[in-house]
């Protein structure tokens, strides 16, 4: 078997493989390699030595037996024998779903959560989108301090277990997506330095030193984070990949690394023959972002709105402080403005950055499909000192208002994993540091930071406790019991809907109209001939639809059709989707 490995710096390689010591030779074509051949199988250890010194992973290894700091692992690629004949399932008209694999079920493994897919089906969702899955350090975790670009974390049930997972997701009809983190590794377990210059001080990140784009060696880095997409893509025949904080990315480059990412992802899908795409997690606010290549954007598929969420949120608990308060005077307001343009901000002042932000999204250009929309994510609901979900805040009613203003808007809606029934567990910080100051580091940060806004140091959960994992697992026998059976027969009625009703999926932002009343707490909503009435308030409310003959399509509480007048009377803390007869 042939070992390669880019290591720019070194006078000195070894290959250390099943217990031999082998030189490895520079490649006389492509500067910085170098190369050697051993024997080897499915599972011989290997690593590399740069300069004599201790023996690290390999930078492109396929699996971490031992974890993030142990040695790699050979992996026949070709070894799986794929089940489901999949002919791919692209982003219009999809319904995703966050899942973390480790919270998902108790076990916290991919053949676990595989075992759970049905309910997904069922629901009507058309993708999940798992949370990263590189390696990290101990057991649990969120995922986003992961190394080894190429790997799947061990205690998952490593890169066999991934293939079974999509399989049988293929094979119940469902896409899968995977977030992948490229603008920081680590700390832990991020042994990239040692071989070359992945990471530049040019710029810096909220997590220090900026992986490298756009310094000297910068070309090499690119190929290595567009490699591990496309592998991720190819190899374990997933569908896209959602790009964590790509605001993060800095690359002063003419060609930025995310329209590079993007042509190669798109080249990779003709080449397969089956649809691919990128979802980018951004602040920024930029069209060009999900703008093509061809009219001068990056070429990104969809980007997730956090405008949307932010407006819901404020509109729903009332809240104001940190970043919602942009959002909170008035802010149903706030929510008619995303409903209709996609952006809050969009060149308007920030009081939260202190400055103007973001860029208007030309609406007859741009399908509101490109942007999506959600009530909760695992950054809404783990960033809370508690980790609470809405479902400890909200009535029921206001859970099924929420659902339905996500899933008949115009945006590509996203569910967060346990949302569908209102599940009362939260989502909380955890982390398995097994180095002793990082894991003091980060508990005692996590305190401070919430310490800031008035909270005590006992009530902020520690990260490195097990329980804290264990209490954001799901609670899975909450689903068949009142009153979250409810929510859910809702959530699947509203998806159906969404499916049914041709204007429910109409990518058009400039032929949605809204209406609402700030003091009665309703908003009313029109795509197409189909009209969504919500009333948030506690009392009934007569919303003026202007149409005298409607069929009720859903309704969370019974209602009668609008009178000649065209008034819908709706009641406290319900919702109506109905459709012009």
């Amino acid at each position: 078997m042939r070992f390669e490995v880019w290591a720019p710096r070194a006078d000195r390689m070894t290959l250390h493989c099943d217990g031999v010591t082998r030189a490895l030779d520079r490649d006389p074509v492509r500067a910085g390699w170098w190369s050697g051949e051993a024997e080897a199988a499915e599972g011989t250890r290997y690593g590399f030595a740069v300069d004599d010194g201790p023996v690290l992973p390999d930078p492109r290894s396929r699996r971490q037996p031992d974890g993030p700091d142990g040695l790699s692992a050979v992996v026949d690629r070709g070894g799986y024998a794929w089940r489901a004949d999949w002919p791919g399932r692209a982003l219009p008209g999809a319904v995703l779903y966050e899942l973390h694999v480790g919270t998902y079920t108790p076990e916290g493994t991919l053949d676990a959560a595989a075992e759970r897919l049905g309910h997904l089906a069922e629901l009507g969702v058309t993708h999940v989108e798992l949370m990263p899955l590189c390696p990290f350090p101990g057991r649990h975790g969120w995922g986003y301090e992961g190394v080894s670009l190429w790997a799947v974390h061990e205690p998952y049930g490593g890169p066999e277990a991934l293939k079974r997972f999509v399989d049988r997701a293929h094979e119940l009809g469902l896409g899968v997506v995977l977030d992948v983190v490229h603008n920081h590794l680590g700390p832990s377990g991020n042994h990239l330095p040692a071989f070359g210059p992945y990471f530049t001080d040019t710029h810096q990140t909220p997590w220090g030193s900026a992986v490298n784009l756009d310094a000297p060696g910068s070309d090499e880095v690119r190929a290595y984070l567009v490699g591990s997409a496309l592998a991720w893509l190819r190899d374990y025949r997933l569908d896209g990949l959602r790009l964590d904080a790509v605001h993060a990315l800095r690359d002063t480059r003419a060609v930025h690394f995310l329209e590079e990412l993007s042509a190669a992802v798109d080249a990779l899908a003709g080449d397969l023959g089956r649809p691919l795409f990128l979802i980018a997690e951004s602040d920024l606010n930029d069209p060009r972002l999900i703008t093509s290549r061809e009219e001068g954007g990056l070429g990104l598929h969809a980007q997730w709105n956090d405008d949307f969420h932010h407006a819901l949120h404020t509109t729903l608990t009332g809240e104001a402080q940190g970043y919602y308060a942009d959002f909170a005077h008035p802010p149903l307001a706030a929510l008619c403005k995303t409903l209709t343009s996609g952006f809050f901000h969009n060149g308007t002042y920030s009081s939260f950055r202190g400055r103007h932000h973001g860029r208007p999204l030309d609406r007859a250009r741009v399908s509101a499909q490109r942007l999506l929309g959600y009530t909760q994510t695992h950054d809404q609901i783990g960033n809370r000192a508690q980790g609470d979900r809405l479902s400890a805040a909200l009535s029921p009613g206001l859970l099924a208002c929420a659902a339905a203003l996500a899933l008949t808007a115009a945006f590509t809606p996203m569910l967060f994993m346990g949302e569908e029934w209102g599940a009362t567990t939260p989502w909380q910080f955890f982390t398995d540091h097994t180095d002793p100051e990082l894991a003091d580091a980060v508990r005692r940060g996590r305190r401070r930071e919430f310490a800031a806004h008035g909270w005590a140091e006992e009530d902020v959960p520690d990260p490195q406790d097990p329980a804290t994992r264990d209490r954001s697992c799901l609670d899975w026998s909450e689903r068949d019991r009142a009153p979250h059976a409810r929510l859910l027969a809702w959530y699947r009625e509203l998806i159906a809907l969404r499916v049914g009703q041709a204007d429910l999926s109409a990518p058009d932002l400039a032929a949605v109209r809204v209406a609402h009343d700030p003091g009665a707490r309703w908003i009313a909503v029109r795509r197409g001939d189909v009209r969504i009435a919500v009333n948030l308030g506690k009392d009934p409310a007569p919303i003026p639809l202007g149409i005298r003959r409607a069929h009720v399509l859903a309704a969370w509480e019974p209602v009668e059709a609008p009178g000649p007048d065209g008034v819908l009377n709706v009641p406290g803390e319900s919702c109506v989707v109905l459709t012009q007869a």
